[in-house]
């Protein structure tokens, strides 16, 4: 804040900090004239590098183009050259009378996926190893902001962890109750993301001598969670059916826990039905089985409208959720819904204080959870229109098979020529990453399967399908 604040001085003309600045601007940048190109071009392209790596910072004003042009030792043809192309591509904003300053470009700041993960370091070209959305970027902005002149309160608070902030409780618990299940803010536990949450789970309610019930397939990183524990995991196989089974797999395999993705799950976006919810509560609280439901999924819901789904709901169920997946991953917060007594619980295990969300993170969240019906709305329209792309790229191939799924952020591939392992070797060849089945499974099986996110844009769908449909060179 305090190099912006300095710079904004010097955008003012105030002699020596413009000079300093302008200096500082330019050794910014590197070796810029390497880049290739012509100087204007490669002058560009160095400007926008400095930016997304936090060398320039956002906000910053430009220094004029006679001082730049001097210390970079360029003519001022150059710069107004290089400038404008900087400014048609949105990397700068010119207002008459104020100068310029460094913005980012609509293009990387109204995406549903990072734009890294387009711009892979190495070999490859395309990531789409990572089913992660991009924050919605101005509404976080406003967000943060607002959080930081509301944080007065917590720096004189100790800062150390609680339950979380109680207005971030307070709402979670409103919402559950708004969808049909009945919640008090002393139901309500923060963590620093689902994940967090469920290692906090795991770690207080693991008996190792009995099994974990989990979906085959099902997310990596649950499965590392579920591994490092030392019980043994008995798999359930993700389809309205396998579901129906888990009464009978719960009594043969004497599981005490149960680790369940009902909501779009992830990989295949699957929905439990409602019929199979009610028999799950049941279930659970019948055989002394706690089930663990993910609900990270829930707010991603594609279908034309939405239409409200109900919470697997019993005594013995636990719910857990996080902002990563509907807001940003960037965000580490999450949450577990249980008993008032469970929470008392496991406010006392030693894992809490490290699992927790920091206090300011917290008021972010809250402020945008608040509003979450504005960013859900946006977000399952590029989705929607991504995933139905991505299908239009798939239709017609006899390569593989699949079911468009009703919500989430990927498609799962089933292979009928290759193995999922072969095919992504292939495509990573090629300059696209892609996780294969394997690494979905309790037991290293599903070789012929793939998954393919469609948080990419339509543009990089397109690319990486052609990648993976070209024939081998």
């Amino acid at each position: 804040m305090h190099d912006v604040q300095t710079m904004e001085v010097a955008a003012r003309g105030r002699g020596p900090v413009v000079q300093n600045w302008t200096m500082t601007f330019a050794s910014r940048l590197g070796e810029w004239r390497s880049a290739g190109g012509s100087l204007a071009q490669s002058l560009a392209r160095a400007v926008q590098n400095a930016v997304l790596d936090g060398q320039i910072p956002v906000g910053s004003p430009m220094p004029s183009e006679r001082a730049l042009a001097r210390d970079m030792d360029v003519s001022r043809g150059t710069v107004v050259a290089g400038l404008a192309l900087l400014r048609d591509a949105g990397w700068i904003e010119t207002r008459h009378g104020s100068g310029s300053v460094v913005r980012l470009p609509p293009q990387l700041t109204t995406r549903t996926t990072p734009w890294s993960l387009d711009h892979a370091a190495g070999d490859i070209e395309f990531d789409l190893t990572q089913a992660v959305t991009a924050a919605p970027y101005q509404t976080y902005l406003a967000a943060a902001r607002r959080a930081v002149d509301r944080s007065a309160t917590l720096l004189v608070d100790a800062g150390t962890a609680t339950a979380g902030l109680p207005q971030l409780r307070g709402l979670l618990a409103e919402r559950y109750t708004q969808q049909g299940l009945a919640t008090t803010p002393s139901q309500i536990l923060i963590t620093s993301g689902a994940m967090s949450a469920l290692t906090l789970l795991v770690d207080h309610l693991c008996d190792r001598r009995r099994p974990i019930l989990v979906e085959s397939p099902t997310y990596p990183g649950a499965l590392a969670v579920l591994r490092r524990s030392g019980a043994p995991l008995v798999s359930l196989p993700v389809d309205a059916e396998g579901w129906r089974r888990v009464a009978n797999l719960i009594r043969s395999s004497r599981a005490n826990l149960a680790y369940l993705t009902p909501d779009f799950h992830n990989p295949t976006g699957a929905l439990m039905p409602g019929d199979v919810r009610r028999q799950v509560g049941a279930h659970g609280d019948r055989h002394d089985v706690t089930v663990v439901v993910d609900e990270t999924m829930r707010d991603l819901d594609l279908r034309t409208p939405p239409a409200a789904i109900p919470h697997v709901a019993g005594p013995r169920v636990i719910t857990i959720g996080s902002t990563s997946k509907v807001i940003w991953s960037g965000l580490r917060v999450g949450w577990i819904r249980a008993s008032s007594a469970l929470i008392r619980e496991l406010l006392l295990n030693p894992l809490h204080a490290r699992l927790s969300s920091p206090p300011l993170e917290q008021l972010i969240a809250h402020d945008l959870l608040g509003d979450l019906d504005e960013i859900v709305c946006e977000r399952r329209t590029q989705l929607r229109t991504q995933r139905d792309h991505l299908v239009n790229l798939l239709d017609g191939n006899d390569a593989w098979s699949y079911t468009v799924p009703l919500g989430g952020l990927t498609m799962w591939l089933q292979l009928h020529n290759t193995t999922g392992i072969a095919l992504a070797a292939q495509a990573r060849r090629r300059g696209l990453a892609l996780t294969p089945g394997p690494q979905f499974s309790v037991d290293r099986t599903l070789t012929n399967y793939l998954r393919v996110p469609f948080t990419a844009t339509p543009e990089v769908l397109t690319r990486a399908i052609g990648l993976l449909t070209s024939p081998p060179t």
